[in-house]
């Protein structure tokens, strides 16, 4: 039998272990695996609380360069076991991802994540962080902390599970109520689309509709539901966010964004991930339909 042929075999064998057997026939594929062999990595820096978005400068003046692809001697990305299935330790030490070598459209993604107990600068006197960044493209290190690729963020923070961020120059318009003076948008699944993220008057950051975190060192599920340019933040079974007309802005004109790779942040928190499963929609679930009437 061929290398080729083996592989394939390998990877066929990795998408459907730890699924059940309604899974497999629900179309479900796993995406972890004890190797993270659909993975790939990407890390930039250990930031300061001085951080202002420029490229950090060393003692000697001379610009610091991130540690790269595929390059962690830190081990800030690790794989351990918890009761025989594979769990993604991220030390939250350095800024980063792990990132899918393969780019997804059309799809239902469940991730099941929960916090450990470390926190790093900056963020030590603050909400443990991390993020789900969707329809990302292109290079890592073109976000404000230089760590990630054009995307869309489905936010995993302590108390705000599903917040949305835009990162880089990515935009969405999305269910919330209109902000004011110093408040942010809120998301409201009966509200009208507001536009969000770059090019829009609302900024980039809208804050989801209701807090449905699980306590304090249990895992959360988290879901997201994405058909053409329409996405859906789910936690915990509770949709917290309704999102469409997902795009990027250049030069002051808009592109859709309706596909990419699959991140998963290290943002100065140390978070676990496991049952990370992925399955192909051919239209958008019936049961969803009704946030977009």
């Amino acid at each position: 039998m061929s290398r080729a042929i083996l592989t394939t075999v390998y990877f066929c064998f990795c998408a459907i272990c730890f699924l059940s057997c309604d899974e497999q026939q629900e179309g479900w594929i796993n995406l972890f695996d004890k190797d993270m062999s659909q993975w790939e990595k990407y890390l930039s820096y250990k930031h300061t609380n001085e951080y202002n978005g420029s490229i950090p400068i060393g003692t000697n003046g001379d610009t610091i360069q991130p540690l790269g692809y595929n390059n962690d001697p830190e081990g800030v990305f690790t794989m351990i076991e918890e009761n025989g299935e594979p769990v993604l330790r991220v030390s939250g030490e350095r800024y980063g991802c792990v990132f899918t070598k393969q780019e997804f459209q059309d799809y239902h993604l469940k991730v099941k994540v929960k916090w450990g107990d470390k926190k790093w600068i900056p963020r030590e006197d603050k909400l443990k962080d991390s993020g789900i960044l969707y329809h990302s493209t292109g290079d890592a290190g073109k976000d404000y902390w230089r760590a990630w690729m054009l995307s869309q963020e489905f936010q995993i923070m302590e108390g705000h599970m599903g917040d949305y961020w835009n990162i880089a120059n990515s935009a969405i318009d999305i269910r919330a109520f209109l902000p004011e003076g110093m408040m942010n948008a809120v998301a409201g699944n009966n509200q009208s689309f507001l536009p969000m993220g770059t090019g829009s008057q609302y900024g980039g950051f809208c804050l989801r509709s209701e807090n449905n975190e699980s306590p304090d060192g249990e895992w959360t599920e988290l879901e997201l539901v994405c058909y053409g340019d329409k996405s859906l933040h789910i936690v915990n079974g509770k949709v917290v966010m309704v999102l469409q007309n997902s795009r990027y802005m250049e030069d002051g004109e808009s592109f859709p964004l309706t596909k990419g790779k699959i991140q998963l942040q290290s943002e100065a928190a140390e978070t676990y991930f496991k049952d990370v499963k992925i399955k192909k929609l051919n239209g958008l679930p019936e049961e969803y339909t009704s946030y977009f009437n």
